[in-house]
């Protein structure tokens, strides 16, 4: 059997000795069990022996599984390989908000506790692909707080630094990853919960789109808003789990589809992209010397793999997270909560029992005053990415230290949400990803976050962030190493080319604009291309046939069209004229207007004009 060791330091660039020589990344992992390197059972059972140790420290764990609680696992891969299973013998940490059957579900308070007869649709699912559970990671009381003091099971302390809090409230999560104990981690976010950890922590923390993952055997915190997270070392770690775990499920009410857009292969190499940055005006750094420089930084590493930086107006973004605990959502909380304060009020910390007093005065109507004020928020928000690919936030303004926490417990834990209270409430994706170690050795991080459904489409963008700061190590020491993705990232926008009538200004323009559109540049095709007047009209319109010699190149918009409104647009399209690949001056092949061959008869050829433009000016 072999068994790894995790009593060698590797020179780990944070300036602490946790490193361990052992890959736990999914490909290396997987690829350690294909060659014999190494087999569950011996890694498992020195994992184990590694928690054990550092719970004592950190308090990352609620509960460790045992060797009887284990073994139904390890023996279910026992006929098993990777070949077989995608996640085979990968080690995989559960918050203790999230059940594991037979395993009792605390969320942090010991009177709450309860045993369930079946794990959450998200275990069952990462388990039958092969992932093993280490153990019940450590909270915030209810996943209430983005901190990891506020545990009856001991406050978790940073990963790099004693002086600094993990985050909250997934901090046992982010811990196991980050302290070498499991290869990802399952989180829940809904205020920042699945995205402050992973910035003090030196990892990407996915919070994905609200119902994309299911909340089916999640203890609620606001279970409107509710999402079960990754953390991961690498962005293209979290975009396999994301994969092969999002769907549908029956169990969970507000689970939602995922469309095609947005599944696996939607992972890519991103195209030349444009991203939002609050203006100075609206950055909050709440006194950090380094975090201005830090998040120029990070834009110019945006810059560099092609991103095109737009400041916007981040107020309505701001005003909308005052909302979460200013307004009726934390009556939410309390539904949850609330019977066992009242019961036994004891049994929830005080800084809890603080945070929800007021829900019980909530009413009815402040509820609707509330969401009327976050549904105009939401307009004006959506109205701003509407234009964009995504927008770039720090992830914390500052780093506060547990002292701090200690001293001002919920303003310092206020200050950790300013940039994360948002999200879930205005419905929007989210990746959190490292950028930088800041003067004391502290990790610092950034937030990718767009429309919902464009999860994978950020955690291409995380990726190519993470490959262009080479000399940023991830956790346990190890760095990025091709191959990059294959094929191009994608969204929830399409890309076509149009060359005639559907060209800015001219008569069936409306047909894009109308579907929310927007013009990406003007530009030119390959010249291999005929272009002729079609017979027949009004509007009159032009066919673009692609010819093997004597071509031009034809003038060509491309626009950027919803996804979700191609199919009504594509359907409008009359015959000779459809859609297909066409070729760009650059080389670049993208949908747009082809005319089938036969749809020339009758036409006339006017590609000397070198565009539509060039042959309506001429009439």
């Amino acid at each position: 059997m072999n068994t790894p060791q995790f009593d060698q330091a590797l020179g780990d660039p944070f300036g602490h000795s946790l490193s361990h020589p052992f890959d736990l990344r999914l490909d290396a992992l997987l690829a350690a069990y294909r060659d014999g390197r190494i087999e569950p059972r011996g890694l498992i059972g020195a994992l184990r022996t590694r928690a054990l140790a550092l719970n004592a420290e950190y308090r990352l764990f609620i509960h460790v599984l045992d060797e009887a609680e284990l073994e139904p696992y390890l023996a279910a891969l026992e006929h098993q390989s990777p070949a077989d299973l995608p996640l085979f013998g990968i080690p995989f940490a559960i918050k203790d908000n999230i059940d594991l059957a037979g395993i009792p579900t605390t969320a942090a308070c010991p009177a709450f506790a309860y045993t369930p007869a079946r794990s959450a649709t998200v275990v069952e699912r990462l388990v039958a692909l092969g992932a093993i559970p280490i153990g019940k990671a450590n909270l915030d009381q209810f996943a209430t707080g983005l901190n990891g003091t506020r545990s009856p099971y001991g406050a978790c302390r940073n990963a790099v630094l004693p002086d600094y809090p993990a985050g909250g409230s997934s901090a046992g999560s982010a811990l196991a990853v980050a302290l070498g104990v499991a290869s990802f981690a399952l989180g829940t976010d809904t205020a920042g919960s699945g995205r402050v950890p992973a910035a003090f922590n030196n990892l990407v923390g996915t919070k994905p789109s609200r119902g994309l993952l299911s909340t089916a055997g999640v203890v609620p915190a606001c279970r409107t808003l509710d999402c079960v997270t990754f953390f991961t070392a690498t962005a293209s770690e979290a975009s396999r789990l994301l994969g092969l775990c999002a769907g549908l499920d029956a169990l969970d009410p507000y689970s939602r589809h995922n469309p095609s857009w947005n599944h696996a292969a939607a992972f890519g190499t991103p195209l030349p992209f444009r991203f939002g940055v609050p203006r100075p005006a609206d950055l909050e750094f709440f006194g950090c010397t380094e975090g201005p420089a830090l998040f120029a930084s990070a834009i110019e590493r945006l810059r560099a793999i092609g991103g095109e930086a737009v400041e916007i107006d981040f107020t309505p973004f701001l005003e909308a997270a005052r909302l979460l605990y200013e307004g009726p959502w934390v009556a939410e909380r309390y539904s949850v909560v609330g019977p066992l304060m009242e019961r036994t009020p004891d049994a929830v910390l005080p800084v809890i029992r603080a945070v929800l007093a007021k829900a019980p005065g909530a009413t009815a109507v402040q509820t609707f005053e509330a969401q009327y004020r976050l549904q105009a928020y939401k307009a004006r928000c959506d109205a701003l990415l509407a234009e964009l690919d995504c927008v770039l936030t720090p992830t914390i303004g500052r780093p506060v230290t547990l002292a701090e926490l200690a001293a001002e417990p919920v303003l310092r834990n206020s200050d950790l949400g300013h940039y994360t209270n948002f999200m879930n409430l205005l419905d929007y994706a989210a990746v959190a990803v490292p950028s930088a170690v800041m003067k004391n050795a502290l990790p610092w991080g950034v937030t990718l976050f767009g429309r919902a459904f464009t999860d994978q489409y950020l955690l291409s963008l995380a990726d190519a962030f993470q490959r262009v700061q080479a000399e940023l190590p991830l956790t346990g020491g190890h760095t990025l190493a091709p191959p990059r993705p294959v094929g191009r990232a994608q969204h929830d926008r399409l890309a076509i080319v149009v060359c005639g009538a559907h060209l800015q200004g001219l008569p069936l323009n409306h047909q894009l604009t109308t579907r929310g559109a927007r013009l990406l540049e003007r530009t030119v095709s390959s010249p291999h291309y005929r272009l002729y007047a079609l017979a027949g009209g009004p509007p009159l319109r032009p066919g673009m046939v692609r010819v093997a010699e004597d071509g031009c190149a034809i003038e060509v918009e491309m626009w950027e069209l919803p996804a979700a409104e191609f199919g009504s647009f594509l359907a409008g399209i009359p015959s000779p004229l459809g859609l297909g690949k066409v070729e760009l001056a650059d080389g670049r092949w993208e949908i747009g207007f082809i005319c089938e061959p036969s749809g020339i008869a009758g036409a006339t050829e006017i590609s000397h004009f070198g565009g539509w433009r060039g042959y309506l000016a001429s009439r």
